[in-house]
């Protein structure tokens, strides 16, 4: 049996995923090509290129007046491309940003170069308001607090931060906080396809591939279509919404193989049940991992009950003298890539989509003969 990997990203990918790539490796299908090898204008990768997007558009319903655009990048790539296309809608050049942990942190700091771009509200330490009592990046602003400018282009937050361990899904109309132009955009790189989206609520969601839909290399854009044309003049052309969607993601040489092996994640999540299947099961994993830890006094997660994700968990030793022994004997076990961000140290169990419920069941049993052993 292959080891458990509950690395945060690149991260496990479904076994027979794999298979199947390696099986397709050297000819797709009787082309006589590696995907590798095809050209992304011909009649091969167009298809598989519209079999994914088709796929993608079914899994999470993607209105029809939402493009998908495959993109390069990753999420720290879509912090800049992102004000570049949007922040100059309407011609105030403003941007509100909502911090919650480490990612939206970056992703403010990095759209500050755009333009003006101001914090709506943040979990971190100088907040003024809210709930700063729990710990920095353990809670999330409820959006009651979101200091909102009614003249911004756009309002943004991370709906999973992957370093901290916080969720957040109920997503706010923006209408209701004073400003209806805005777009709502949301970095939803580490719990995209793991639950439902309400794009109602948004104009642009952008997911990195590598946590739950693929190899690192594709970031999936799925951005409203009226907020498409909006791009600053400094703007990269081949970073403009307009280029790419007009283009159907392919105005330069796209990220080929990633998108190929996307597309066969998106048909393993369809034979599992689709993204419904996949929620229920992230939900019973999730909440047999914080059962063991709540019940724990050797181990502790820090995050508010009500926002804390189902896809990374991190946790700390009481003993934090114990954790490098913690990881030996761990990966001695099987259960790899454990050890917590380098930016809060601890421990952190990813657990995405990929994850089956036995191989949270093995970490669970080897916390508690941890615990037994040194308790």
């Amino acid at each position: 049996m292959r080891p458990w990997n509950f690395s945060a990203g690149p991260s496990a990918m479904p076994l027979e995923v794999l298979q199947t790539a390696a099986a397709e490796m050297s000819d797709w299908h009787g082309s006589g090509m590696s995907v590798m090898e095809m050209s992304h204008r011909g009649k091969q990768f167009i298809q598989i290129h519209a079999e994914a997007e088709a796929d993608l558009r079914e899994l999470l319903g993607v209105p029809d007046d939402f493009a998908v655009l495959f993109m390069q990048g990753g999420g720290i790539g879509e912090n800049a491309i992102l004000p570049l296309n949007l922040i100059g809608r309407g011609g105030a050049g403003k941007a509100d940003y909502v911090l919650s942990g480490s990612w939206s942190n970056k992703s403010y700091k990095e759209a500050r170069r755009y333009g003006d771009v101001a914090i709506a509200a943040s979990s971190g330490d100088s907040w003024e308001a809210g709930e700063a009592e729990q710990g920095p990046w353990t809670w999330f602003p409820d959006p009651a607090i979101w200091k909102v400018r009614p003249d911004a282009s756009y309002v943004h937050f991370c709906s999973n931060e992957t370093i901290d361990g916080v969720e957040f899904t109920d997503w706010p109309d923006l209408a209701e906080l004073g400003a209806p132009n805005a777009a709502l955009t949301v970095d939803a790189s580490s719990h995209i396809l793991s639950r439902p989206i309400d794009f109602s609520r948004t104009g642009l969601v952008f997911a990195g591939a590598q946590k739950n839909a693929g190899p690192a290399g594709v970031t999936l854009v799925f951005v409203r279509r009226d907020l498409i044309g909006h791009a600053l003049p400094i703007c990269p052309s081949a970073f403009d919404y307009s280029n790419v969607a007009a283009a159907d993601s392919m105005f330069n040489t796209p990220p080929t193989y990633a998108i190929y092996m996307a597309g066969l994640v998106f048909k393993w999540l369809k034979k599992q049940g689709g993204i419904a299947a996949m929620e229920k099961a992230n939900a019973a994993k999730a909440q047999a991992l914080y059962s063991y830890l709540d019940s724990s006094g050797f181990y502790a997660n820090r995050v508010h009950a009500d926002v804390r994700s189902r896809m990374n968990v991190p946790f700390f030793l009481a003993d934090e003298g114990l954790n490098a022994e913690f990881l030996k004997q761990a990966d001695q076990a099987g259960l790899l890539q454990l050890k917590g961000h380098k930016s809060v140290g601890g421990m952190r169990a990813s657990i995405y989509n990929a994850m089956p419920i036995d191989g949270v069941n093995a970490l669970i049993a080897f916390m508690q003969e941890f615990e037994r052993r040194h308790g």
